[in-house]
């Protein structure tokens, strides 16, 4: 279709939302004019300006938002955070449009044909006893589509190290380059740990650093074979730290009148002198522990 064709988008033009059981997606149409208004001769300068690249960022921000919103069980912000999340497909498709290469229905096309051609215990003869069996399955037929191309070449290097880390775990398993229960994953801890414990002994700062790095692999590694998320169970834990630490500041606050003088003066370091004991602020600590066990 020549670009000339599409109906330029009308701000005044009524959207009606069908109900929930007859909607089938075929209002993206109006966010691809919407976006295509945008970066038209007489549309957004900023919209415009963009690349691919200048985009990137914004696609990780709000890939991490709809995490955040699915995390806070809060549907109202997982829509928002949803339609900010396909503005970012829409965006790109937009520019590669531009370019001449692809465009949205493209982009759909392709993944409609990838899952049809990934799902034959749906679309087709083969059995797939439980979800185990099809990640198998899809592993194997996603190797035959990319011949040449190893088992984790699929995972993006710039996933958070965490979420890497599982993901690269859950690739070999699925070959079978894995522990066959969580105790084997578990001793494996055990052993990371009496290397880090060795290096640390020996004052090594690189290989202090190396092993670090292979106990945390470890413990991604433990956390997959009991089925629990390394990346949220983290999060859970700063959010829970966080949360204690307040409380020990407003304490110190209230006690103390505050942390005192910064700990070096004109670096731009705001962080106060330790003027109380490490007790002291173990006592504030043990009381944000109540608070949360009340």
């Amino acid at each position: 279709m020549a670009l000339e064709s599409i109906p330029r988008f009308d701000e005044d033009q009524p959207r009606p939302v069908p109900p929930l059981s007859l909607q089938d997606g075929s209002t993206l149409s109006r966010l691809v004019g919407l976006m295509r208004r945008l970066l038209a001769d007489d549309g957004c300068p900023w919209d415009r300006e963009q690349t691919f690249a200048s985009l990137r960022k914004y696609v990780l921000e709000e890939a991490c938002e709809v995490i955040d919103a699915i995390d806070s069980n809060d549907r109202a912000s997982l829509r928002e955070e949803l339609g900010d999340l396909i503005l970012q497909v829409v965006f790109q498709a937009e520019l590669a449009r531009r370019e001449g290469v692809f465009a949205i229905d493209d982009v759909i096309a392709a993944i409609v044909d990838k899952l049809v051609h990934r799902h034959p215990h749906v679309f087709g003869d083969l059995e797939a006893k439980d979800a185990d069996d099809v990640l198998r399955n899809w592993e194997k037929i996603k190797a035959a589509e990319k011949k040449g191309r190893g088992i984790l070449d699929g995972v993006p290097r710039s996933l958070p190290a965490l979420t890497r880390a599982q993901r690269i775990g859950e690739k070999v398993a699925r070959v079978g380059f894995d522990w066959s229960n969580a105790e084997g994953a578990r001793e494996k801890v055990r052993e990371e740990l009496a290397e880090l414990d060795a290096a640390l002994s020996a004052g090594d700062d690189a290989a202090i650093e190396d092993e670090m790095g292979d106990v945390i692999f470890a413990l991604v590694n433990l956390s997959r074979h009991r089925k629990i998320d390394p990346e949220a169970a983290l999060r859970r834990t700063i959010d829970k730290f966080t949360k204690r630490f307040r409380h020990v500041e407003m304490r110190v606050a209230n006690e103390h009148g505050g942390w005192g003088e910064p700990a070096n003066a004109g670096d731009g370091n705001d962080a106060g002198r330790p003027s109380l004991s490490l007790a002291q602020l173990d006592v504030y600590w043990d009381e944000a522990k109540k608070i949360e066990r009340a």
